[in-house]
Formats: C-alpha cells, sequence, structure tokens
C-alpha cells in the first residue's frame, strides 16, 4: 500500500495522479485533513483517510498498512515544522512504514537564511533517526513562486530583488511527476537525492529580456514590502530565500530530474510563459 499525505494540494495531488498510470487504485490511499476536499481520489477508487498533522491521535489509523508513506513538508510559515513532521514520522515508526518519503528541498542544511531549509535539514535528521528506510525528495526551488517573487513586473517593468544568486528553478509539476516514478521503484532511491531543473539563473539573468532589473538594499526592500500590505514577518521570510540564493545555496543541478523523466525538465522562460 502506497499512502500519500497533502494529495489535496498541488504537489502530492498531482503525485497520486501520475502514480495511477502505473498503480492500481486499490493499492493507494490518501491522507486529508478535510476528507470532502479529496472526493476526486475517492470516485477513482482511492482510499481516503483522515490525518492531521496536528492531530498526531489521528496519525497512525492514517498511515497504517503503509509500505510506502509519501509525507509532504509543513507550507506554513508561521507553523512549528519540525514538530509537525516529528508527530509525522512518530506515527509511521508506531505502525511500521516501510519507507518514508519526504518532500524536502534542495539547501537543506542548518546554517541557510531560508528558514524552510533549516526545518527540511532537522527533520531529514528526524528520519535518519528513525530507525526506517528514507527518501528525502530534495526539489529544487518551484519556478512558480516567480509569479510572486519576481513582483508586478509585466505592469511596472521591473523586477527589484535585496540579494541575488543562482537557483535551479524547478517545475513543481515536474517534480510531481518524478516523486511518482521513485515511489513505483519501490525503494531503489535511498537517503537524500537532489531533483532539480538543468540550469541555475540568477534574478539579473531572467530579468535580462524581461523588466527593468534593481538590486536593492534589504532594509528598502522589507520596507517597500510592507507598505504594498505584507506583513513584516513574511517579507522577512522572503528576504531569506534571496539571501540564501546570494550564498549559493540552491545553485546545484543535478542530472537525475531528466533521467526520470525521460526528458527535459521544463525552464524558467517555459514556466514563466504559462503562468
Amino acid at each position: 500500500m502506497i499512502v500519500i499525505t497533502g494529495a489535496t494540494g498541488a504537489l502530492n495531488g498531482a503525485t497520486t495522479d501520475h502514480l495511477l498510470k502505473s498503480v492500481p487504485p486499490q493499492e493507494i490511499a490518501v491522507v486529508a485533513r478535510d476528507v470532502t476536499k479529496a472526493q476526486r481520489f475517492a470516485e477513482r477508487g482511492i482510499e481516503v483517510r483522515h490525518g492531521d498533522f496536528a492531530e498526531p491521535s489521528s496519525l497512525p489509523a492514517a498511515f497504517a498498512g503503509a509500505d510506502q508513506l509519501l509525507l509532504v513538508s509543513s507550507s506554513d510559515p508561521a507553523a512549528d515544522a519540525v514538530a509537525l513532521h516529528t508527530a509525522a514520522i512518530n506515527a509511521a515508526v508506531s505502525v511500521g512504514v516501510g519507507r518514508i518519503l519526504y518532500t524536502s528541498h534542495q539547501g537543506a542544511t542548518p546554517n541557510t537564511p531560508f528558514g524552510p531549509g533549516r526545518d527540511h535539514y532537522a527533520t531529514e535528521q528526524l528520519l535518519a533517526e528513525s530507525g526506517l528506510p528514507w527518501t528525502s525528495l530534495r526539489n529544487g526551488f518551484y519556478a512558480h513562486s516567480l509569479t510572486w517573487l519576481l513582483g508586478p513586473w509585466r505592469e511596472t517593468g521591473r523586477i527589484t530583488v535585496p540579494a541575488d544568486g543562482p537557483v535551479s528553478w524547478t517545475a513543481r509539476e515536474d517534480a510531481a511527476e518524478a516523486a511518482a516514478v521513485i515511489i513505483a521503484s519501490n525503494g531503489a532511491y535511498d537517503g537524500p537525492i537532489t531533483i532539480t531543473a538543468n540550469a541555475a539563473p540568477t534574478f539579473a539573468e531572467i530579468a535580462s529580456d524581461l523588466a527593468t532589473y534593481d538590486l536593492v538594499d534589504t532594509d528598502e526592500w522589507v520596507a517597500g514590502r510592507i507598505a504594498q500590505g505584507q506583513p513584516e514577518f513574511m517579507a522577512r521570510f522572503l528576504l531569506g530565500m534571496y539571501q540564501a540564493a546570494e550564498q549559493g545555496f540552491f545553485a546545484g543541478t543535478d542530472p537525475l530530474l531528466g533521467k526520470l523523466l525521460g526528458r527535459e525538465p521544463k525552464t524558467v522562460r517555459e514556466v514563466l510563459s504559462q503562468s
């Protein structure tokens, strides 16, 4: 049995859709906080289970019988992600899950300025200590994030950033498809693996034929975000991403994604043209 958390979200929902091309629906279960949002999976013959990382008592039954468990990472910047992941891993251990596959992120390390990178690193340490086989899908930074990280450049003709560096912008749909291939391989990939596009352009390179590029002082950038109505904690959360890029945490690329897909991964230009 393959059990998938977060299937009502875009990433693991797409992974579930791809899995159905090679795995019978009766061999898949999805876990959702609100099972009514998973109706489309139930209609395809997939078992829908209730489970919430914030309600640890709900998780053992949700994960029961899993030969493989695809564990989605918390996406709430205000949440204690490591505590939520700890509850999920403990539940997986308690019911003897065969393997945990975790949606991590490139640049998972304790010293990155990007907060989620530190959370992913801490979670990978928990996985390593769990005693269970595990695979960490270190996905490249999702390219659709550029729709807000670049700001309203289509209207203003300007791309303004507080720091710059190479980022292996990766299409979320490519990462989802790759995850399905990895799950279907039934344990062929172990430990941390890097799943990125083939190039890591800087913001300046992305902007080169799109808009005017401005690199501004960090305080000025944060103040501008706040003036536009963004909460300060979110502006500083995003600032960590730019600073991590500047320090090279997202610079690496890996050919594995293309091999898993059997084609070239989508480029930044392709993703932006579709947004």
